[in-house]
């Protein structure tokens, strides 16, 4: 297992040409032409910045929702005994 992470590992890395053509920050790690105007970089770090606070919001209002209103919209589901099939 541990040698197929680590083969999976060496085909990430950039060839010789594809490094040349990155900039310092990517040089090494990806593939391909680097970016092609100075409007790229700041997309992608206000696209990650976005994903990272949408998937921190998700985890915290999952784990603690905060909802105690007891005629709240969820609790028709928890409340409503289960019905057999078939019937």
């Amino acid at each position: 297992m541990l040698l197929c992470a680590w083969a999976v590992m060496v085909q990430a890395w950039a060839c010789e040409a594809c490094e040349k053509q990155q900039p310092a920050v990517l040089r090494g790690i990806t593939h391909g032409t680097g970016p092609q105007s100075a409007w790229d970089m700041p997309i992608i770090a206000v696209s990650a910045v976005i994903v990272l606070v949408t998937l921190v919001l998700a985890v915290k209002l999952l784990v603690w929702p905060r909802e105690r209103n007891e005629d709240h919209i969820k609790r028709i589901i928890l409340q409503t005994p289960a019905q057999e099939h078939g019937r």
